[in-house]
């Protein structure tokens, strides 16, 4: 078996992926020809600096180029990929060097053809008055820089390619896995040094800056989101991203229980999205590390249901079940496990969704939530149907102690009734503890690609 090293040395298969979309773009209307544009240089405002770049997913998917204010054009009935660069500006060429030459570029990309950008408008023209003016160009609307023009084709239509790209992105091929497993393995590297560094960082800012010191110095200088690192009760704020509290509490001097680390590079543009708790004191508190063992249970066994066809709905839905049976046995919970279920008392407790797709954005295309739905334990689960083989999603449960969402239901004279207020009490510092993982969906399994430490041994062991 090839390793990831050795599959990644070939070349981005964009024109695979180029061949894929057109295929389904044929349902759409005889498509003779797809349009991109890469994004463009942003200049900040009021200033000679250009905004933090990142490129267009969808013209990535089709070309494997990072480089800025480039364009492609497939054609497809020739089956040829073109790629547009910008030509040379003297000007720049002082300041930052030479740019990409045209033969570089055809050595790095899998492309036909490698143009300069002000041949796009001569290749379009061609490409529709070789088909007969009977074809489509296909586009994405608002990505269309203005003077493009679609001459010889019967006509454009800028409003189904987004969605396409979108659905043909969940299913990876094995370049794209190597990648993801690339960010997951350096990830794990920054989680593993966030886990020696939390013993005597004194500030989240700490912790932050050992993960991103590993990340820049593994090859992953970009992050695929604002990372979390959530000192004690911190960790209940699903997104936190102050990473600037202190890590000992002012008052007693006593340092917090533990912290929350939800934080992926992204290598190439392919994210890894990982979440670990790690004690603060090298052991973690009795009450975190109940809840813990509750959690990984429920990310093991929702992660063994995982194959070609499961419906992801169901993962969700086990997930409660697992959370539970969990907090009952701790007494938090109290009654019939499958009333609490009905009732939805979980959810105070593990309101989000089991998990998303994952790949050049961390909530990745092609998953259809429905935001609207009135079932309160589905409303926020961001992958709904089923799973196909070649999907990458995360696995993370998750059970937070947040006052703002846990005492109305505390208060409610229907469901109150199911929480012992006074064993939770003991709850509220936990926070909040999520174990996400990133696994590949597979016919007849899955494929765990995150590496980063999760056994409680393991955990204190490097934090001590």
């Amino acid at each position: 078996m090839a390793t990831v090293d050795a599959i990644l040395a070939a070349k981005y298969p964009g024109k695979a992926h180029a061949r894929r979309v057109a295929q389904a773009l044929q349902a759409q209307g005889d498509a003779g020809a797809i349009y991109l544009e890469a994004q463009k240089t942003r200049m900040m405002e009021d200033s000679d600096e250009a905004m933090h770049f990142r490129q267009r997913r969808p013209f990535f998917y089709l070309t494997g180029c990072p480089e800025p204010d480039a364009s492609m054009v497939y054609d497809v009935k020739a089956d040829e990929l073109t790629l547009f660069i910008p030509p040379i500006d003297p000007d720049s060429v002082i300041w930052s060097g030479l740019p990409l030459s045209l033969e570089e570029a055809a050595k790095l990309y899998d492309v036909d053809h490698v143009q300069y950008t002000t041949d796009v408008n001569a290749t379009l023209a061609k490409i529709g008055s070789s088909q007969g003016g009977k074809t489509v160009a296909f586009g994405i609307d608002e990505q269309v820089s203005e003077g493009v023009k679609f001459d010889g084709f019967a006509r454009t239509n800028l409003s189904v390619l987004k969605k396409v790209i979108g659905d043909a992105r969940v299913v990876k091929d094995t370049y794209e896995i190597a990648l993801l497993r690339k960010a997951n393995d350096i990830s794990a590297k920054g989680h593993i040094a966030v886990f020696k560094a939390a013993r005597t960082a004194k500030n989240e800012r700490e912790v932050e800056a050992a993960w991103m010191n590993t990340l820049i110095a593994n090859g992953c200088p970009d992050q695929s989101y604002h990372p979390i690192f959530a000192g004690g009760a911190n960790g209940a704020t699903l997104h936190y991203v102050k990473n600037d509290e202190f890590l000992v509490d002012q008052v007693t001097k006593q340092r917090k229980g533990n912290l929350l680390i939800d934080a992926g590079g992204e290598y190439r543009t392919y994210c890894a999205d990982i979440t670990r708790v790690v004690p603060l004191t090298g052991k973690f508190p009795t009450e975190t590390r109940q809840i813990y063992e509750i959690v990984l249970q429920m990310q093991a066994e929702c992660i063994g249901m995982l194959k070609e066809g499961v419906r992801w709905d169901d993962v969700h839905a086990h997930a409660h079940r697992v959370a539970i049976k969990g907090l009952v046995k701790l007494g938090i919970l109290r009654g019939d496990e499958n009333e609490l279920f009905e009732k939805r008392v979980s959810v105070a407790f593990f309101p989000h969704g089991l998990g998303h797709y994952l790949g050049m954005d961390t909530h990745d295309t092609g998953g259809y939530p429905n935001y609207e739905d009135t079932d309160k334990m589905f409303r926020y689960l961001r992958v709904r149907g089923i799973l196909p083989a070649g999907s990458v999603i995360t696995v993370e449960p998750g059970i937070y102690f947040c006052r703002f969402i846990i005492d109305p239901v505390l208060n409610s004279p229907e469901l109150g009734k199911y929480i012992d207020a006074t064993v939770l009490e003991r709850y509220w510092s936990v926070g909040g503890v999520r174990i996400e993982d990133n696994v590949h969906v597979t016919k007849d399994g899955h494929d765990n690609l995150t590496t980063a430490p999760k056994a409680i041994e393991e955990v204190e062991s490097l934090a001590q």
